[in-house]
């Protein structure tokens, strides 16, 4: 929480402890919620103004946010245990951190905490002792996003951590990692986003770290492509139901199809591909969604039975020219399924724009191409300047070529061309007002 109007103080800049921001953040000037299941009031004694007792409050829910408060210590643990003792998620995201000691005093006295977010706090290069985990080992989703802490040190945390269920690593550069001889069966969600796996290998290891996995997050990590068979690929990740795979280097059908091995996947993401650059977006959807049979989630959205079927029968129409050693496998099991289906007729129902007509006045006949999308008055004054009569004395009829009707008078200055169904070859009959038999004539 940033706060506005204020000069930056000393505080800001060495930073705060834990226990005074949350005295601050959770007073009831700016918390002044004291009731509920989750809303714990704990009686801060602090000082008058002639040093006479006064009794404070804080009103603390069971969640606590104090991302961006500047804090780097944690401060009397009697109160954190006092504030503390309820809370079960604590976002410390965005602060000063970098000390695992004075994290470890605020984890130990929180014996309830679930959940906790330490992300973007300076924790490069910082030394984590093995006595500081203990504390953790209740912790089912930590977040370490953008803290530049090593692998070894992701490694020997997590380690105390038995019912580690989500684990954020982005931002934190890794490129290599190192696979632990003991597996951490209980995690489901990994997310590790901007880092720089560009490497398949790397992320095989992620299969024998946590067998269990069901989400995996891979965003914008250049991945450059899948290099396992469907052999190795069935038994790598046995329970994975998610991946998301955003602006990886994937720049090959062949690894979109090997996502078909993993044999739980019912969802993926796959936006921002080199391999899809080239196509237009409905392109992209059908024969992603094509290549994918076993999927139900593309990119966020459902996909429907329809969909999928419109997409196969796209795939089967997309490939129908294509030469025989070119064809992906796909193709042929579709074929199977649908038939050699061709292309479909390309149909423009765009309203047409122009047509060319017969001009017809007196004995005069003259080419002319016309708007549309204008009106009869419009199209009036253009004939002036070629049949020489004003508006006012020349009558203008409609003669359909492929019609039995006859002239049709275009009477209605503001009725639109295109109401008529004009088209190439048809004639206009520009009659002077005293002559109107000439339009019965033409007619016969």
């Amino acid at each position: 929480m940033q706060r506005f109007g204020s000069m930056e103080t000393q505080d800001d800049i060495n930073g705060r402890t834990f226990v005074e921001v949350i005295r601050e953040r959770y007073s009831p000037e700016n918390f002044p919620w004291c009731t509920g299941p989750d809303i714990r009031v704990v009686v801060v004694p602090s000082a008058g103004p002639q040093g006479s007792p006064v009794k404070d409050r804080v009103n603390l829910p069971s969640v606590l946010v104090l991302d961006s408060w500047g804090i780097s210590q944690a401060g009397d643990q009697a109160w954190i245990v006092a504030f503390c003792a309820h809370v079960s998620k604590l976002d410390l995201s965005h602060n000063k951190l970098q000390d695992w000691h004075e994290i470890n005093k605020i984890v130990s006295n929180t014996p309830n905490l679930e959940s906790l977010n330490l992300s973007y706090n300076p924790l490069a290069g910082v030394t984590l002792e093995p006595w500081c985990t203990k504390a953790f080992f209740r912790v089912r989703s930590l977040g370490l996003n953008n803290t530049k802490v090593s692998w070894d040190t992701v490694l020997l945390l997590i380690r105390e951590i038995p019912e580690l269920e989500e684990l954020f690593l982005s931002l934190n550069g890794y490129s290599s990692l190192t696979a632990p001889s003991v597996a951490f069966p209980s995690l489901r969600l990994l997310h590790i986003t901007h880092n720089s796996l560009q490497d398949w290998a790397e992320v095989r290891k992620f299969s024998s770290m946590f067998p269990s996995l069901d989400t995996l997050v891979m965003a914008n990590n250049n991945l450059a492509s899948i290099q396992d068979n469907k052999d190795v690929l069935q038994r790598l990740f046995p329970n994975l139901r998610s991946i998301n795979l955003h602006n990886s280097g994937l720049n090959r059908w062949e690894d979109v199809e090997k996502l078909n091995f993993f044999p739980k996947l019912e969802e993926v993401q796959l936006q921002g591909i080199p391999l899809l650059q080239t196509f237009t977006e409905e392109e992209r959807i059908h024969l992603t969604i094509a290549q994918l049979p076993a999927i139900s989630w593309l990119n966020g959205s459902v996909v429907t039975d329809c969909e999928r079927e419109a997409a196969e029968r796209f795939f089967i129409r997309y490939y129908f020219d294509y030469p025989e050693e070119e064809l992906p496998d796909r193709y042929h099991s579709l074929v199977t399924k649908y038939g050699k289906l061709e292309p479909l007729a390309e149909v423009d129902l765009r309203p047409r724009c122009c047509a060319q007509v017969e001009v017809h006045c007196e004995e005069k006949v003259q080419q002319l191409t016309i708007r549309l999308d204008q009106t009869v008055a419009v199209l009036k004054k253009q004939l002036t300047t070629v049949v020489q009569l004003s508006t006012n004395s020349m009558r203008l009829y409609y003669i359909d070529r492929t019609s039995v009707f006859g002239p049709e008078e275009m009477k209605f200055n503001t009725r639109a061309l295109h109401s008529y169904s004009i088209q190439d070859g048809d004639q206009l009959l520009v009659v002077p007002k005293t002559n109107r038999k000439a339009a019965v004539k033409l007619a016969d």
